[in-house]
């Protein structure tokens, strides 16, 4: 197959899509496909273009085989409403006009949301060229935003949501993240047939065990603490208050640090909470290279996993809950529905209550205090991992869903 997908983030950048992303369409280009990308120019989450993309309007590249369309776009940190939207809105006409110029033949074409935005952009081509168009949803869009009480107008609201039930009804495929979405999509009146589930997994043979007593406890002083880790989104969604108010309540245990790594829309204010609090005993970083994320799961003795209490979380699940898993280390789970599940299943994860600090306080004193377990409960969860959420199986699985299109 000759494969297009279009999504506005990928490598060099971090965070959940451009690992999907890069892992599928590698997998893909193993296995005799053709992969094009189409995406902007690379400065997510800081809002920063990186080098040598600076100043550029368009840039081609081949990652791995792939082939990698950039298009200049609105860079904007990771913060804002607003100016989140306009560097999507700014995406769309710049992956409309600029990268379909330079597309060659395809057979099909998926778009990835969140931002729907690119989507428009994929049906539009998908129909210029006669082919057959794939939504993937990583995010139920706007419904995240009325939940978390972003969006409020009711117009807005029912303007997006008619735009979003537009384009599930004109892809051939629809493909969501979990099954928790597909149960909402075919809900809303989708037919079952047409809305498939590839859930986020983990590449494991790039996310490995390694030592916890690595370079980045070195680079940070940290040799002999008991080190808490959360490598990630700082959002809203996440609820990351949560994770300093346990560490306030931790914070006579001289050998417990916290290490927050990331950026976020809530970030500045995180940041704020932790000077309030005059917590010692948490250490934030910016967002790191993906390439280096083994490393600082690896550094940690448990990762959190949260996500705020809300009825639609339910049907979320953090992919890197799949990474942590399998580098064998233990997960804290604060989180509720499928995710929960798939937690619960694997024997490597002790969970609580969605933001209850008091809790997730006395799952990091169990694990400190129980090495032994802890590191079963790694060693399960990589296995867990290694059995049911391959990314190599999973992008098979993909590609087999996308055949069937152009049978």
């Amino acid at each position: 197959m000759r494969i297009v997908y279009l999504c506005q983030y990928f490598v060099p950048e971090a965070g959940a899509p451009a690992a999907r992303l890069r892992d599928m369409a590698r997998s893909w280009v193993q296995r005799g496909h053709s992969v094009t990308v189409v995406t902007g120019m690379p400065n997510h989450p800081t809002g920063v273009v990186q080098a040598p993309y600076v100043g550029r309007l368009i840039a081609r590249e081949s990652l791995d085989g792939v082939t990698v369309l950039r298009n200049w776009l609105y860079a904007t940190p990771n913060e804002g409403l607003v100016r989140k939207t306009l560097s999507h809105l700014s995406f769309m006409v710049s992956a409309l006009v600029l990268g379909n110029a330079r597309l060659g033949t395809a057979d099909v074409i998926i778009a990835s949301s969140p931002s729907f935005f690119a989507v428009i952009s994929a049906w539009v081509m998908s129909r210029m060229r006669k082919i057959p168009f794939v939504f993937e949803v990583r995010d139920l869009w706007p419904a995240v935003f009325v939940d978390l009480g972003v969006l409020t107008n009711s117009f807005v609201i029912r303007a997006l949501e008619s735009v979003e039930m537009f384009l599930y009804r004109r892809a051939a495929l629809v493909v969501t993240v979990t099954e928790g979405f597909r149960t909402r999509l075919i809900a809303r009146g989708l037919p079952p047939q047409k809305v498939v589930t590839v859930t986020n997994g983990a590449a494991i043979e790039s996310f490995t065990p390694g030592p916890r007593d690595n370079a980045v406890r070195t680079e940070l002083g940290l040799a002999g603490k008991f080190v808490v880790g959360y490598i990630g989104a700082h959002g809203i969604s996440q609820g990351l208050e949560l994770v300093l108010q346990a560490a306030q309540r931790l914070r006579d245990d001289a050998d417990i640090v916290f290490l927050l790594v990331g950026e976020g829309a809530r970030k500045r204010a995180l940041l704020e909470l932790r000077e309030t609090l005059r917590l010692t005993n948490v250490i934030m970083l910016p967002a790191q290279a993906h390439q280096r994320v083994r490393e600082y799961y690896c550094a940690s003795d448990v990762c959190v996993v949260p996500l705020r209490q809300l009825p639609l979380f339910a049907t979320f699940i953090p992919s890197k809950m799949f990474e942590i898993m399998a580098c064998a280390v233990p997960v804290i789970g604060a989180l509720e529905g499928e995710a929960r599940e798939i937690l619960e299943r694997s024997g490597g994860a002790r969970l609580i209550v969605p933001e209850d600090a008091a809790g997730l306080a006395d799952a990091v004193r169990w694990f400190k205090l129980h090495p032994g377990e802890s590191r079963q409960m790694g060693a399960a969860g990589r296995a867990f991992v290694t059995a049911n959420y391959d990314r190599q199986v999973l992008a098979d699985r993909y590609a087999a869903a996308l055949q069937a299109l152009l049978v």
